[in-house]
């Protein structure tokens, strides 16, 4: 006999609400919480998933007055926390910040800068790479990471003024 995973659901289901007046009480527990689980894992492991896909980074070090603005908010960075492509870094007159991305990309901000993450995408074995950010204003330092080595044409560093592709791996670049 297969019991396929959604009978079993309905089963657990249908004995919450149709179960005899004798069966146990921690039977029934059982039974909710069986239930609740699998709809737990239903909702929630989806969002998960997506929120991993749309990871670009990390911020590695803080100093003073650095704010990140993503499509929902703005919040103060602090160490740790997960970049995501569309995000915007700031840094104030007194901050910098180190960045660390998903493909060992390292990029710093001094004061007074700000760079947005337009594009992001870091899996190469299904050669999707791209490393596209706008350099808004202030000084950056960039040390190029896997996607610079694997397809350096797909790293793009734009400036209010030029489009900048890489093919090396350090250099500095200021905006004003």
């Amino acid at each position: 006999m297969s019991i396929f995973p959604g009978q079993l659901l309905a089963n657990r289901f249908s004995m919450l609400f149709f179960a005899d007046e004798t069966e146990c009480g921690a039977e029934r527990m059982k039974s909710i919480y069986g239930v609740l689980v699998c709809i737990f894992f239903l909702v929630f492991a989806p969002s998960y998933a997506g929120a991993q896909q749309d990871s670009a980074g990390f911020v590695k070090t803080v100093a003073g007055d650095v704010y990140i603005t993503s499509s929902q908010t703005t919040a103060k960075a602090v160490a740790n926390m997960r970049l995501s492509q569309g995000d915007s870094i700031q840094t104030g007159p007194n901050g910098s910040v180190g960045l660390i991305f998903d493909d060992d990309t390292v990029v710093a901000l001094g004061p007074n800068s700000e760079i947005a993450i337009e594009n992001f995408l870091f899996n190469p074995a299904e050669k999707q790479l791209s490393f596209v950010t706008r350099l808004i204003r202030g000084t950056f330092s960039f040390i190029s990471g896997q996607i610079a080595k694997l397809a350096p044409q797909k790293v793009v560093l734009q400036t209010p003024d030029a489009t900048l592709g890489v093919r090396g791996t350090k250099f500095l670049v200021k905006v004003d």
